[in-house]
C-alpha cells in the first residue's frame, strides 16, 4: 500500500499517462499502467515479463522522467489544472447569483458551463 506522498505521486503520474500516453512505446504504456493503474508491484511485473525488477524500475523511473519532460514543455495537465480551478469558481459564482437573477440567466451559464465541461 502506497503512503500520501506516493499516491500523490500516482495521481500525477496517471494524469500525465492520460494526457501523453500516445507518446510512448507500448513497453512503456504497459510498465506504467501495470505499475500506476493495476497498482502492480515492481517484482510483480517482472516476474511476469521475466526481467530483474531492476530493469522494470529502471524502465518506470525513465518513463516517469519522460512524462514529466513532456510536461515541463507542454503543460497539458498544468493547463487542466487552471481550467478545472476556474470552471470551480464560475460555478461558485453562479451559485452565489443564484437569489439575484433571473432563472433562465442562470440556466444559459449552467448551460454553457456544461458545454466547458464537455470539452474536456
Amino acid at each position: 500500500m502506497r503512503n500520501g506522498h506516493e499516491l500523490d505521486k500516482t495521481m500525477r503520474m496517471n494524469y500525465l499517462f492520460d494526457f501523453y500516453q500516445c507518446l510512448l512505446t507500448d513497453k512503456q504504456k504497459n510498465y506504467l499502467e501495470r505499475y500506476y493503474l493495476l497498482d502492480e508491484s515492481l517484482s510483480e511485473i517482472a516476474e511476469s515479463k521475466d526481467v530483474s525488477r531492476q530493469a522494470v524500475y529502471d524502465n518506470i523511473k525513465r518513463t516517469d522522467e519522460l512524462l514529466e519532460d513532456y510536461e515541463s514543455k507542454l503543460k497539458l495537465f498544468q493547463n487542466f489544472e487552471q481550467r478545472q480551478q476556474i470552471m470551480n469558481q464560475l460555478k461558485q459564482q453562479v451559485n452565489a447569483l443564484e437569489t439575484t437573477i433571473h432563472p433562465s440567466i442562470i440556466d444559459n451559464f449552467n448551460q454553457l458551463i456544461e458545454s466547458l465541461e464537455s470539452i474536456e
